[in-house]
């Protein structure tokens, strides 16, 4: 995957734009052991094997923020950039859905698609990513977003 570099002047010509689905990324329990650490949020459901298996999920499920924080790597290398960028800031989000708990094991990747771009000024561009992440095997996708970038050009 690359992101695609066009004149700052076909920059909306690209709403709609669809990339080809990210690499799936393992959700393994030292991944979620790891996360729990790093944001102390240690709820049995996401660390403790024994306890989550008497719940309806059967064993231990990732963060939701997990899921969400791994965006950076799973639309890396999706999106429309002017030429010249100087560089992409993290605008924020207009909406994220945790739709589906992911099992630890299991695998997910990213489906993202260009909803929106607003031209802000010559050099500035709000582009808006409907992103649906996909659990391996399974009809549900983990979340939903729309995902802001304020991207700046020279």
């Amino acid at each position: 995957m690359a992101v695609k570099v066009v004149p700052k002047e076909e920059m909306l010509d690209h709403i709609g734009t669809r990339f080809e689905p990210s690499e799936w990324i393992e959700i393994d329990q030292d991944r979620i052991n790891t996360f729990a650490d790093c944001t102390e949020d240690h709820q049995f459901i996401h660390v403790d094997e024994e306890a989550a298996k008497a719940t309806p999920f059967g064993g231990t499920i990732a963060h939701g923020f997990l899921t969400l924080s791994l965006l950076s790597k799973m639309a890396e290398g999706n999106g429309i950039v002017p030429e010249n960028v100087v560089m992409g800031l993290n605008y924020g989000f207009d909406k994220v859905r945790f739709l589906a708990p992911v099992r630890a094991g299991k695998r997910v990747r990213a489906n993202t698609e260009i909803a929106d771009i607003t031209a802000k000024d010559g050099n500035r561009f709000l582009v808006k990513q409907a992103i649906t992440v996909e659990i391996e095997g399974e009809e549900t996708p983990a979340l939903v977003a729309e995902w802001l970038t304020m991207v700046i050009a020279g």
